[in-house]
């Protein structure tokens, strides 16, 4: 049984003192060498996507382009550190020559860590690991992908929207894969009054590198300069 699973699982006893209180301070040592390990990198992007792409996928080339361009411009490399678009991302990141860092997470069928990463954190909790990705990216690059993928599209857009954090980016790569998704979302969501349209806007879509690395560097430069200014509105992230 997964650590996630242990933890939302209820105790089917009364001696709850030996697993629930005690499984907190596990759920804290992984937020404290989360911390420990990433609160020195410079700004970074998150890349996410399919652990099943190939690297002779058309999608595993425009991570690794995408990734080389963001590293060349300043930009840290964060991914699941898995394989597929992961993989692709971060060999990315270390052919632009920056730091290439992978949030490994246990799985039931083993998920080994990439051969591209600079700094390799591995995670018994999802909730953990997608702190570290919320926290310290400045942009999140979503490539297509399955069910882990679209979690961690709706936990930021869900954060952004209710405004736990500052307003990040979120790029879909890949106008033809994402379409049918965000139809829904304008014909459906958004015209029975769901979301509003300010959150149908959160997303961007694109289907080239290098304008990804252009959106994700203009919507840094604005952040930053926000960011030194003393009238601005307190962050929440």
């Amino acid at each position: 049984m997964q650590a996630d699973e242990h933890a939302l699982e209820r105790a089917l006893h009364f001696d709850f003192t030996i697993t629930d209180p005690w499984r907190v301070f596990r759920i804290m040592s992984e937020f404290v060498n989360g911390f420990d390990a990433l609160a020195h990198i410079p700004p970074a992007v998150a890349i996410f996507g399919s652990a099943r792409t190939r690297p002779n996928d058309p999608a595993y080339a425009a991570a690794v382009e995408t990734a080389r361009l963001l590293a060349q411009a300043g930009f840290a490399i964060i991914t699941g550190g898995g394989p597929g678009i992961m993989e692709a991302a971060n060999k990315g990141a270390q052919e632009g020559g920056n730091l290439s860092i992978g949030c490994n997470i246990e799985l039931p069928f083993e998920q080994a860590s990439n051969p591209y990463l600079d700094i390799s954190i591995d995670f018994r909790y999802f909730m953990v690991r997608k702190t570290m990705f919320v926290k310290y990216s400045n942009a999140f690059v979503i490539f297509p992908g399955g069910f882990g993928t679209m979690d961690e599209l709706f936990e930021a857009l869900t954060l952004i929207q209710t405004r736990k954090v500052s307003h990040f980016p979120v790029i879909l790569y890949d106008s033809r894969y994402w379409g049918g998704l965000l139809h829904w979302l304008h014909q459906t969501m958004l015209a029975e009054g769901k979301i509003s349209p300010g959150d149908a806007e959160l997303l961007r879509v694109s289907d080239d590198p290098r304008e990804i690395c252009r959106l994700v560097r203009e919507a840094y430069e604005t952040y930053r300069q926000e960011r030194e200014d003393p009238n601005r509105e307190k962050s929440i992230r």
